[in-house]
């Protein structure tokens, strides 16, 4: 497969599988989001899904896959540092607002973040039409926070905190989104990248969660939690490993965008999962975050 992969990469064919893979990562990405906001405390959910892939990632990356070069050594630890900051401010915003009202926001400024790192980094540019697209795109983030602080009853006295760590967790999803496009373009087989970031990454959470539930009064049981650790590192392999392979085999900033068709997903999982209140101004808001995502493609 790797070789395969390296033949496609800037074609027409790449392009294509970029975008089927940037879709499927937004699907998963939701899914993803909603596992972290549900059931348990965010800070416990994260640390469960840290480690169980970590877990399952170093058999691979300790036997399977090519070892790393190393130059990949300094990359993988600016990567660690970048992914545990995204990490604390996404399990800190979660804890201040709703899913719906958190996850869009996120998701909506690390394109915009993103599409400029892009730029400066890897020299990509973007079409008008393309830039079109990332205006509507903002329109539907700007519009959605606007809405969210006028009408939003639940977790109103966090509100602004919610909207200004989503805010700041989007500048980090920017930050690892380029870095580790750069980091996956720079080692020779995807795989090696994929495996050992997996088993590094996983490293810290678990630490900071246990201790976190070492004081709780009312400790969850480790099984449920743990359950939805392992579904949630699964799901987490899928979805970064789909967004990497395309932003490999394409344009960063156009996979970066792509995947914030998210946001739609997401509203879907906050309704009928979470039993979240969405209605139709948010999900009509919601909705013209993916529509700037599309005109993004279109015009590319």
């Amino acid at each position: 497969m790797t070789d395969w992969l390296a033949q496609i990469e800037g074609t027409a064919q790449g392009h294509q599988v970029a975008l089927i893979l940037a879709i499927l990562a937004a699907f998963l990405h939701a899914v993803f989001g909603a596992l972290q906001k549900g059931r348990h405390d965010p800070w416990l959910t994260r640390g469960a899904i840290d480690a169980c892939y970590c877990v399952m990632a170093a058999p691979f990356a300790l036997f399977v896959v090519p070892w790393p070069e190393p130059h990949m050594w300094v990359i993988f630890a600016g990567a660690w540092a970048i992914h545990i900051v995204y990490k604390i401010l996404q399990a800190w915003a979660y804890t201040k607002g709703a899913y719906t009202v958190v996850y869009p926001v996120v998701r909506g400024t690390g394109p915009l973040f993103t599409v400029i790192g892009a730029y400066l980094i890897f020299n990509e540019s973007f079409t008008g039409i393309q830039w079109l697209g990332v205006a509507v795109l903002m329109a539907g983030i700007f519009g959605l926070a606007l809405y969210n602080m006028v009408f939003l009853v639940s977790e109103r006295d966090t509100l602004n905190a919610a909207l200004g760590l989503a805010v700041l967790t989007g500048l980090f999803v920017a930050f690892y989104t380029t870095f580790d496009a750069y980091g996956i373009r720079a080692s020779e087989n995807p795989f090696t990248f994929l495996a050992w970031f997996f088993m590094i990454d996983g490293v810290v959470m678990p630490f900071i969660a246990a201790r976190r539930w070492q004081r709780m009064d009312n400790r969850p049981a480790l099984g449920p939690l743990m359950t939805r650790g392992m579904a949630g590192g699964i799901v987490a392999f899928f979805s970064f490993g789909a967004i990497m392979m395309a932003t490999r085999l394409d344009k960063v900033g156009e996979a970066a965008v792509l995947r914030e068709t998210s946001t739609v997903f997401a509203a879907v999982i906050g309704w009928l999962v979470l039993k979240e209140t969405v209605g139709p101004r948010r999900i009509a808001l919601m909705a013209l975050i993916a529509a700037g995502a599309v005109i993004v493609e279109i015009g590319g």
